[in-house]
């Protein structure tokens, strides 16, 4: 009798929203790797994918009650978070190779279904988690498989919510006698880390984002686009919606660096992994944070 309560209840839960709210997943198709918890700040109980979904939210929120769902007896069991300590070792790692492999497909198909199959209003700062966007895709758009459902969801998500765009190949363009107005090098012999604001009627270029945002400090009216180098693909990104790690021990031709990121994740890797000191949106770099890499 307990066991037909707490699958009804499974079955109810998974029919008010059906997917993971970290990876958008469908539930029922990841039912045997899936876990719940309740979250620290409020008591809320979520279902997940899978561990690493489960972690993920451990990390940015913090979590209690974990259980994991037990094929035997088709229920979820408490896990102790000790269990978990190998599966957060290999965290970030998958979070990559997620990205990665959704790079190569979901991403572009995505970015196609949305243009072609769903309305232009729909607002993706408005939904704080993917599968509340799901729900909205469903019901608004043209997608009636789930792996066309999944695919734009998360090309909305990872993509075009944290500012980028699909398989950008364009790189800032630089001529050769361009030279930076702070430093006075010549822009084009550092193309990884060139950086540009745009005017009007002109353009400015810098061999990195802290000669970058020394210009900008002083001459903001006017300005109608700025454009950084992602640090792992390279790709021209819009600078107000890019993340910037501050203080890590990866140097430009200035030195230190503010380094530039498309996606959120790959800043938090990047930050752990070369020892950043700050993590910031555009709008919360202040001119104190620059001065200090100088």
């Amino acid at each position: 009798m307990k066991n037909l309560i707490i699958i009804l209840f499974l079955i109810s839960s998974l029919f008010a929203n059906p997917w993971c709210p970290i990876t958008g997943l469908k539930i029922s198709e990841h039912l045997e790797t899936s876990y719940q918890a309740k979250l620290e700040a409020n008591d809320v109980l979520r279902v997940y994918s899978s561990v690493y979904a489960l972690l993920e939210d451990m990390e940015n929120y913090g979590v209690y009650d974990i259980k994991a769902y037990d094929v035997k007896s088709k229920t979820y069991i408490h896990v102790k978070e000790e269990d978990l300590e190998e599966a957060k070792k290999s965290l970030h790692v998958k979070q990559k190779q997620m990205r990665e492999v959704y790079k190569k497909r979901a991403y572009p198909m995505g970015k196609k279904l949305y243009e072609k199959r769903c309305p232009k209003d729909i607002d993706i700062e408005e939904f704080l988690e993917i599968s509340d966007l799901k729900e909205v895709l469903q019901q608004r758009c043209d997608l009636k498989d789930e792996t066309y459902l999944h695919a734009t969801a998360v090309y909305l998500w990872d993509v075009k919510r944290e500012g980028g765009v699909v398989a950008q190949e364009s790189k800032i363009h630089v001529h050769e006698d361009e030279k930076c107005p702070i430093c006075g090098m010549y822009v084009y012999k550092y193309p990884r880390w060139a950086a540009q604001i745009y005017y009007v009627d002109k353009h400015y270029s810098f061999d990195g984002v802290k000669d970058l945002m020394k210009y900008y400090f002083e001459h903001q009216k006017g300005i109608t686009k700025i454009l950084v180098s992602d640090y792992y693909s390279q790709h021209a990104i819009d600078g107000y919606k890019a993340y910037y790690v501050i203080g890590s021990d990866k140097y430009g031709p200035m030195g230190h660096e503010l380094i530039p990121f498309i996606n959120l994740e790959d800043a938090k890797n990047f930050m752990r992994d070369h020892k950043g000191k700050k993590l910031l949106k555009f709008d919360k770099v202040t001119q104190e944070d620059v001065t200090k890499l100088d």
